[in-house]
């Protein structure tokens, strides 16, 4: 067995891993106790990475190039050659009839920042269009308009030790516990330390993080500009600002004076639906702390008004000189692992190498230079849902998605699907096969993944470390940077321009990439000419700016309050609050907000390839208050239509006290794998996006909501030993689409169970036949059947070895819960097996289901929790016998919940 360090592929805190491999397969993951991200912490995520790389799952993979000539044809295994070639002739024809604007490049915040800058190159340099975005246009887009606003550039502040540090975190729009559960570890270790430390959390929903706050901010969805500057107008009114800071060090204030005067907490508190004493006590603490650090994220960035979110918070930082020094600052918590990467190489649309800006003349000719290209392209590309509506509209005939799926992400998805079905062209570059927009490719590309891949990224508080490869390329996988540089070569060769592709994508390894990368930050404010392979090698992972010839990096910027702008001071803005674009009417009368789960990341591509990682929220659902589940005469578990102006999704719904009366949340990883129909949850969400930085409203959708009675129910669940379980998962998708519900999802830990949940018609033969085979139950001398016509209902269910292996009910579905539980423990069947097809919501012998995993690690459910706290079992006494919550701690805030729950 082997070791190799490397970095998780999830969330932008960056985590070192130590990757445990016998050379050809990866076989366990822990955390690395020398990174400075996360010092051997993992999530439940992390820690569980090995497992999507399982032997099983290698049937998810893409292992090697597949091409289709012809829309609606399967597409054929072809050759590197004959992929590349097709997709170069493809580009040159279209560039040389319609202009190099009539094709995209849509990539990912999973590329590491060596495949970013080839792609950049490719695009910009090479084809002569801006039109390349990323996904990070979803998350981080909002967050590099607002640095860039107020301070002068992209350039976050601070650094996780400003945890330590601080005596008021102030945490708005982001549920850290669930999204970044490794800083949240450290926020806890911080108050642990240090009793007096406030923590506030502003989040329209009360999550895990808000469970821990000292003062709980529960605002009205959108209203966070008018809190601020309400906070802001507190600040003056009690002489709580800095004003030697404000006077020294900042420009623009006197007008954010005159705007803020009118926001008082008297009126924020009825816009923003708060006490008006909570806000003033907001204020106080924010400005009379120590040092004061605010962590931010898709709450204040997934909007309309994300830009001006993020500069609204930063006035108050300047205001009361927060920022500079330790435990002060605004700090942007990224969501992707390298999002910041491709910040630094400029690869969205409007950006260039190095934080230079597109529409500067003299940045353009710098990249030219460096690049040996005449000229870099002026006018901005198209942004991530300008470009598919583009697409949409033949502006864009062909595009090249690579490492994310937009047929799940995006919002609007009825507009996204349609443009990727009329396109001329669509390749698709990524590790998976099995994504909603792999569906929609002409080409596939099989790029290699997390654990091949050798690199570099940069988390959240600057700080680049380095991706090493612990196994080969899966199958006939390639890197990213080398599939685009082969490409570069091909369609430089069709575009007489074979010399200049040879000489600018003559890249022989990441390194020699990144080489190139670090000279173009040379003088810059993110200068990198300090650092090379060799020194993160040696010395771990380093934040920059650091230039050549510094010791090392900068762990805080902007101490001596010089700022890279004009002038050399910090911007005040004055923002407005506009109300959301979404907002509630009488017909569409909830506000919807969408989130995370704590186990599942982004569009499910990895995690939804791990059963345990289900357990804790195992099926798509709508959390409402109880009050508008009665208002609808709706019950706990019913099946209901959301439909928003965009579109409709089918789910479960469950009472929820996380969110307000008018006020309904659902997860944002559900997508048309998982759910009836095509598009899942982001068919609800609006396109709307800010203006500046063209990052939509995703957090945001005005609904109502109603009861399915169409059909009757379905359910069925197989516990897959040993075939491919996602080949039956793959043969049940296929009757997702026409089905007025469904949810399907894996249960089980070390042995998968495919679990169905449908709603079917009054008379679906071809449709039961169809899942019978996928979930083996058409043999029938293994199956028990039962069928009552009269009633339609029809069950089957089969038993192997004495093991529960497969059950069907269709009409009836009572049992469901217990029988799955049967089969993910694996239990002997047979004391029950007279019992199996009977109408029972419990098992005869009496034992209780045991209901959601809390603790994913030690498989410790709430059922079990609960029963020891009522029991008098104290939360350590139950921590030493179970042992939940002690290894990754993403489990710690729902345990202390229940923990402080009446009994």
């Amino acid at each position: 067995m082997s070791e190799t360090k490397s970095t998780c592929c999830y969330c932008g805190v960056g985590c070192g891993v130590i990757v445990e491999h016998d050379g050809a397969q990866i076989t366990g993951v822990r955390g690395d106790p020398e990174h400075p991200a996360n010092f051997g912490r993992l999530c439940t995520k992390g820690a569980t990475l090995h497992l999507t790389v399982a032997p099983d799952t290698r049937s998810q993979r893409a292992l090697h190039p597949e091409l289709r000539t012809e829309r609606g044809a399967p597409r054929q295994r072809v050759g590197w050659d004959a992929a590349l070639d097709h997709v170069a002739e493809r580009f040159a024809a279209i560039i040389r009839e319609h202009g190099p604007d009539a094709v995209a490049f849509y990539g990912s915040g999973q590329w590491l920042t060596e495949d970013y800058y080839v792609f950049n190159k490719l695009t910009k340099g090479l084809i002569g269009t801006n039109n390349l975005d990323t996904n990070s246009r979803l998350c981080m887009s909002s967050a590099v308009a607002g640095y860039k606003l107020s301070l002068g550039v992209d350039a976050p502040p601070c650094s996780y030790t400003d945890i330590d540090a601080t005596a008021c975190l102030f945490i708005a729009g982001s549920n850290t516990a669930f999204a970044h559960p490794i800083v949240f570890r450290r926020i806890e270790a911080a108050r642990a330390a240090n009793p007096a430390m406030k923590l506030v959390v502003v989040d329209p929903r009360r999550t895990d993080t808000a469970e821990a706050a000292d003062l709980f901010l529960p605002l009205l969805p959108g209203t966070d500009i008018a809190l601020f500057n309400a906070m802001l107008h507190v600040m003056l009114w009690e002489g709580w600002l800095n004003r030697d800071y404000i006077e020294a060090h900042t420009e623009g204030f006197d007008a954010l004076k005159r705007l803020v005067r009118e926001y008082t907490p008297a009126m924020a508190a009825t816009i923003c639906g708060l006490p008006k004493r909570d806000i003033e006590l907001a204020a106080e603490w924010f400005a009379t702390s120590p040092a004061t650090l605010s962590m931010y994220c898709q709450g204040l960035n997934q909007s309309t008004s994300g830009t001006h979110k993020n500069s609204a918070l930063i006035n108050l930082h300047l205001a009361s000189g927060q920022i500079g020094r330790a435990g002060a600052g605004p700090f942007s918590l990224t969501g992707q692992p390298n999002a910041m990467g491709g910040r630094e190489v400029g690869a969205l649309s409007n950006l260039l190498s190095a934080h230079r800006d597109l529409g500067n003349a003299e940045h353009r000719a710098e990249v030219a230079a460096l690049w040996g290209v005449p000229e870099v392209p002026a006018v901005p590309g198209k942004p991530a849902v300008e470009l598919f509506e583009a697409i949409g509209r033949g502006e864009i005939k062909a595009v090249w998605i690579a490492a994310t799926n937009p047929a799940q992400s995006l919002p609007d998805q009825a507009v996204v699907h349609a443009a990727l079905a009329a396109a001329e062209l669509v390749v698709v570059q990524d590790t998976y096969r099995h994504t909603e927009t792999a569906a929609y490719a002409d080409v596939l590309l099989p790029a290699t993944g997390w654990g091949e891949k050798d690199g570099t990224v940069t988390n959240s508080e600057r700080r680049i470390s380095r991706t090493r490869a612990a196994v080969p390329p899966q199958g006939e996988s390639r890197h990213d940077w080398q599939i685009a540089c082969d490409f570069a070569r091909r369609l430089g060769a069709r575009l007489d321009k074979a010399e200049l592709a040879e000489r600018m994508f003559g890249f022989d390894s990441p390194e020699a990439v990144w080489n190139e990368h670090r000279e173009s930050t040379r003088g810059r404010d993110l200068d990198i000419t300090g650092l090379s392979y060799a020194k993160l090698e040696a010395d771990g992972p380093q934040q920059w700016p650091f230039p050549a010839g510094a010791a090392s990096g900068r762990v805080r910027l902007y101490e001596d309050g010089v700022f890279p702008t004009p002038s050399g001071k910090a911007r005040f803005v004055a923002t407005e609050y506009v109300a959301t674009a979404e907002r509630p009417s009488a017909r569409y009368p909830l506000h919807l907000i969408t989130g995370r789960l704590r186990d599942q990341w982004h569009s499910m591509t990895r995690t939804g390839l791990v059963p345990r990682l289900f357990n804790h929220e195992p099926e798509p659902q709508l959390h409402m208050h109880a009050e508008d589940l009665a208002r609808r005469d709706l019950a706990d578990g019913d099946i209901v239509r959301v439909r928003s102006r965009q579109g409709a999704a089918v789910l479960k719904v469950i009472a929820s006290d996380t969110v307000r009366p008018g006020q309904c949340f659902v997860p944002m990883h559900w997508g048309g794998n998982a759910m009836a129909g095509r598009l899942g949850i982001n068919a609800l969400t609006p396109s709307a996006a800010d203006p500046t930085s063209k990052q939509p409203e995703l957090k945001h959708a005005a609904v109502q909501v109603e009861k399915l009675t169409d059909g009757h129910a379905l359910m069925a669940m197989r516990r897959v030993t040993g075939d491919d379980p996602f080949a039956v998962l793959g043969a049940l998708r296929q009757q997702l689409p026409d089905l007025p519900y469904a949810s399907l999802t894996l249960a089980g830990r070390e042995v998968p169970v495919v679990v169905l949940k449908a709603r079917v018609g009054e008379a679906e033969p071809a449709l039961l036949a169809a899942v019978d085979a996928a979930m083996g139950l058409d043999d029938a001398a293994h199956t028990l059947v039962y069928d009552d016509t009269h009633r339609d209902i029809a069950k089957r269910a089969r038993v192997d070895q004495d093991v529960l292996s497969a059950v069907r009910l269709s009409g009836e579905t009572r049992a469901a819960e217990w029988l799955t539980e049967l089969m993910v423990r694996g239990e002997p069947a047979g004391p029950l097996r007279r019992w199996l097809l009977a109408p029972l919501t419990q098992p005869p012998a009496g034992q209780p289901t045991r209901g959601k995993v809390v603790c994913n690690c030690f498989d410790v459910s709430e059922e079990a929790i609960l029963a020891a706290f009522h029991a008098g079992e104290s939360l350590d006494q139950l921590q030493a016998r179970t042992k939940c919550g002690t290894n990754c701690g993403s489990c710690l805030p729902e345990l202390k919940r229940l923990a402080s729950r009446p009994a």
